[in-house]
């Protein structure tokens, strides 16, 4: 099955019309935004949040306020990961880095405007004022302390030290947002908690599988395959899947993920072709 480019196609041309300035003073901040933001890739986690709408029943068209806003918040994740402060790399999605492009104060602030931008454009999507407040406070929870900004102040610090802790940093750092981008449309949708249950063990396992692929293509694929500096774990002698476990190894738990997550979607009710279009997409990515 091939990945589902019409999804990711309307992502596209939605994030194309975004605008963030109405004044010339900052025209320079929104340009520096929109390159980040404009700059490619596969938009796993917006195409994540209209596959689920799709297998719900419900017309992905709809859901794209809240599909923006999540790859507006993923885009500020990685120009702040990018910086000198943090990983300092850099390339990214096959082109100079923000910092390096405009600076490290613009990219930081670039950076700040795409959250807040985020949270506007989740406030226009469509539907019933509270559950849009609830999914609002998932995909929340899913970037701050206890998720995304968390999770990677436990990688800046360095305390991961064994399986169980690298597989507890990334459920935070990589997992809760890719995780989210599934769990909101299950909010706004009104899905029962019981009918939610194998679309979140889905998303769950999914974000797990994304991280261990990440890690393995970071010592096997070049700068140009994967768009951005490879190694740059090793060199900042950080604890990965690889790492720990060995590249065989590391290939095998990928396969568990990949077959735990297809197995979660089995147990789904819709139409769910989508969504594990996106999953063996993320398994088999780069070969």
């Amino acid at each position: 099955m091939s990945y589902p480019e019409d999804l990711r196609d309307s992502v596209d041309a939605a994030l194309e019309h975004l605008r963030f300035s109405a004044a010339a003073p900052t025209a320079g901040l929104e340009e520096a935004m929109r390159y980040s933001l404009l700059a490619g890739g596969k938009r796993v986690r917006p195409v994540l949040a209209l596959a689920t709408a799709r297998a719900l029943g419900a017309d992905p068209e709809r859901f794209l306020p809240v599909a923006c806003a999540i790859e507006l918040i993923h885009t500020y994740s990685l120009i702040h990961d990018d910086l000198p402060a943090m990983d300092d790399d850099d390339l990214r999605r096959g082109q100079p880095t923000s910092h390096v492009r405009y600076g490290e104060d613009v990219a930081i602030l670039a950076g700040d405007g795409l959250f807040a931008e985020a949270v506007r454009l989740f406030c226009e999507q469509p539907g019933d004022p509270a559950r849009v407040l609830a999914a609002l406070r998932e995909l929340a929870g899913a970037t701050g302390v206890d998720g995304m900004v968390g999770g990677q102040y436990v990688d800046v610090i360095g305390d991961e030290a064994d399986a169980e802790g690298l597989r507890a940093l990334h459920a935070l750092k990589t997992g809760r947002l890719i995780a989210a981008s599934v769990g909101v449309v299950l909010i706004l949708e009104g899905v029962g908690e019981h009918e939610t249950m194998p679309y979140r063990r889905f998303a769950d396992e999914l974000g797990v599988l994304f991280q261990i692929v990440d890690d393995i293509l970071d010592v096997t694929e070049s700068d140009e395959q994967l768009g951005k500096p490879h190694g740059s774990d090793e060199r900042h002698g950080k604890l990965t899947y690889v790492s720990l476990f060995g590249l065989q190894r590391a290939r095998e738990l990928a396969g568990d993920s990949h077959a735990k997550a297809r197995a979660a979607l089995a147990e789904a009710d819709g139409e769910t072709e989508d969504l594990s279009r996106v999953a063996d997409y993320i398994f088999t990515r780069n070969e």
